[in-house]
């Protein structure tokens, strides 16, 4: 009797029937065993089909080494679903084969016998035959039988995917994952936390959302400081000269590492604090993922070798922390006061900053200790903007002249003099160096070759200026509520750029890595237009050139994008190619004075003595912070630190580089000038 033949017989299957046909007399050989039947069955099809398929405990004498030769290597480069007969004769876990033991040990010995049996041809058989031989009994089973194999399947089916698959994919699946599944995932097992710990995995992460904000997930993270590699950078300069370690100055010789974490490095600041040297940490992450497994120094390394790594995931880690207080507002605040009147410029670096003052002086502070370090005295009226690198700071005054001094040591080393009115403004790049007056001039000074010259055009003060030498141009924000581009080499004016309804004070130019949120311009708030000289069908026409013909094919272009901020309290964000302004941050309530920016975020300061600080692609205000007591005049930004002046004669820190826990109670310390 066949299968079908079976089927089509008796009732309908239930559980009654079913416990019925396996208590049968045994006379259908398809459906019971008898001892007699079971013995013969063993003799004559068990034992052939298992010496067959295993030849290695059941074949003969002599014939086992044969068939051992002919056998299939099954470690194939497939997964096992795709190699069954490599995988499937997986053991049962211990409990399971304990339950198996006592129900099997309740039967009769014919009836174990029988049953193992079973067991045995279904264990020897290749996927094929154990495929027909499940068929064949799920053929038989009953509802009750086939609700039990639902159960019981559904949770054999479950593989670990991650642990199965070869490592390179489980790290592309894990690159997908947000910074939460990712530490989810690695509570999961070992193995997880193995593959979900890698260098592979983190070193993605941190490519995707340090100094940029995702696309994905809108998160970004601060770069931070990388002061300790510059300085064995320079450690290695002053060996590779002979130079002693103290030579060039007593600041750089390095401190040992005990944690070995490796900061990342800045360069000077345009905005009034250090920006990032963002190439540096993108040869990094351009680096191939196993190139970048660290490794750490041995304690005998002198500090001269190769400098000390740590893993991907503590420096997202590091990172994380302070943009998250960045986020929430927590962050620790240093007040320093020793100005007698308003602070109108400060920038800072490292543990140095710089303030300066309608008092006519300049002080230098140690950031750590609050200690003024020095003041420089010479002008004759106020400071009104300042700009300092390794060796030279350069000011600006209201008695019309710029001074460069040794800020280390406090002795002023030129004074230049050319403008017939107050400067206001100052900045400097490589050997350029340009003025704002408020003769309502731009002046230019050539370190190298010591030339000048001025560029006219502003019908008001000239409140702010940004050299960019790479592409030979500069930019100004006058009180003439206009933004100028110019041309160093044709001395003229490229672009306008008008949509302020106030006087313009500051400009701020981005990185290139920055990305806006889009570039469709203005949203229709009816306060911004494109630049005066220019339409929608010329800008899609200058497209390919968006300086003109004329612009040299191996010339760089001027920033792409700039932040600008005026007394008509807004914050404006411009496509300096097109001219257009793509968006305008709302949010003071009286003029802005101040703007500093980077890649993840825009901060301001106004009249009305508050500070925000707004999101660099949507514009979103994110945090607004208040403490002064007369106008915010200046402001200087990092990764993880924010420094802003005021008319109230103060200069005021916020540190976002701490634990919450760390938080001091109260958490403002006071610094003051030592009395004189």
């Amino acid at each position: 009797m066949d299968l079908a033949t079976l089927s089509e017989a008796g009732d309908p299957p239930s559980h009654d029937n079913c416990n019925r046909q396996h208590a049968g007399d045994g006379t259908d050989p398809t459906i019971a065993l008898s001892s007699t039947s079971t013995s013969k069955a063993a003799g004559m099809t068990v034992a052939p089909f298992l010496a067959r398929h295993i030849p290695e405990q059941y074949a003969p004498m002599g014939l086992g080494a044969t068939a051992t030769t002919t056998q299939k290597d099954p470690n194939t480069k497939y997964c096992y679903r795709h190699r069954p007969d490599s995988k499937c004769r997986r053991t049962a876990d211990e409990p399971t084969m304990e339950n198996l033991q006592r129900e099997l040990e309740t039967l009769s010995q014919a009836d174990q016998q029988g049953i193992s049996h079973v067991w045995s041809l279904f264990s020897a058989a290749p996927a094929k035959h154990r495929n027909l031989m499940l068929q064949g009994i799920l053929t038989q089973c009953c509802f009750p039988q086939l609700s039990y194999l639902s159960t019981a399947v559904r949770d054999l089916i479950r593989i670990d995917f991650i642990a199965a698959l070869p490592s390179e994919i489980s790290f592309k699946i894990l690159c997908y994952l947000d910074t939460t599944s990712l530490c989810k995932a690695a509570q999961v097992s070992q193995k997880w936390r193995i593959l979900a710990d890698d260098d592979v995995v983190w070193h993605k992460m941190c490519e995707q959302h340090i100094d940029r904000k995702c696309i994905k997930c809108g998160w970004g993270l601060p770069l931070l400081e990388r002061k300790r590699l510059r300085d064995w950078k320079r450690q290695q300069q002053l060996r590779a000269t002979g130079r002693g370690l103290n030579e060039w100055s007593p600041n750089l010789t390095p401190i040992p590492d005990e944690h070995g974490s490796l900061e990342l490095v800045k360069a000077p600041s345009l905005n009034g604090s250090s920006k990032r040297d963002a190439a540096a940490f993108k040869s990094d992450l351009a680096s191939s993922p196993e190139a970048s497994k660290r490794q750490r120094m041995n304690p005998e390394d002198s500090y001269f070798g190769k400098p000390k790594f740590r893993p991907w995931k503590d420096v997202y880690k590091d990172r994380f922390k302070v943009g998250t207080n960045w986020k929430y507002g927590r962050c620790s605040t240093k007040i320093f006061r020793g100005h007698t009147n308003g602070v109108m410029c400060l920038q800072f670096d490292d543990n140095i900053l710089a303030t300066g003052s309608y008092d006519s002086t300049i002080k230098i502070w140690d950031i750590e200790t609050g200690e003024c370090l020095r003041t420089l005295r010479g002008h004759t009226s106020g400071i009104r903007a300042l700009q300092f690198d390794d060796m030279k700071l350069i000011s600006g005054s209201l008695d019309r002249t710029l001074r460069v001094w040794n800020w280390r040591t406090g002795e002023c080393m030129s004074t230049y003099q050319g403008h017939t009115e107050g400067v206001i403004a100052v900045n400097f790049e490589g050997n350029i160096l340009a003025s704002g007056s408020v003769d309502k001039s731009v002046k230019i000074w050539n370190f190298e070759d010591k030339s000048t010259f001025c560029l006219r055009g502003h019908k008001d003060w000239v409140n702010a200026v940004r050299v960019d030498s790479a592409s030979r141009t500069v930019f100004s924000a006058s009180d003439d509520c206009t933004i100028r581009l110019w041309d160093l080499d044709t001395r003229q004016t490229i672009r306008i750029f008008e949509a302020h309804v106030g006087q313009v004070q500051q400009i701020t130019l981005l990185p290139p890595e920055y990305e806006p949120e889009d570039v469709d311009g203005e949203d229709d708030d009816g306060t911004s237009s494109t630049a005066s000289t220019t339409d929608l069908h010329t800008l899609i026409l200058q497209a390919d050139h968006p300086y003109g013909d004329d612009w040299p094919s191996t010339r760089p272009h001027p920033p792409r994008y700039m932040v600008t901020g005026a007394l008509d309290s807004t914050v404006r964000l411009w496509d300096v190619s097109t001219g257009r302004c793509l968006k305008t941050m709302f949010g003071h309530v009286e003029g802005v004075w101040a703007v500093a920016a980077d890649t993840l975020r825009v901060v301001s300061g106004a009249e009305d003595r508050m500070v925000k600080v707004w999101d660099a692609r949507t514009g979103k205000c994110e945090k607004t912070f208040s403490g002064h007591a007369g106008p915010v005049t200046c402001i200087g930004l990092s990764d993880s630190k924010m420094v802003t002046g005021s008319e109230d004669c103060e200069v005021r820190l916020y540190s976002f580089k701490i634990e919450e826990s760390e938080l001091p109670d109260p958490d403002v310390v006071v610094a003051h000038t030592p009395s004189q």
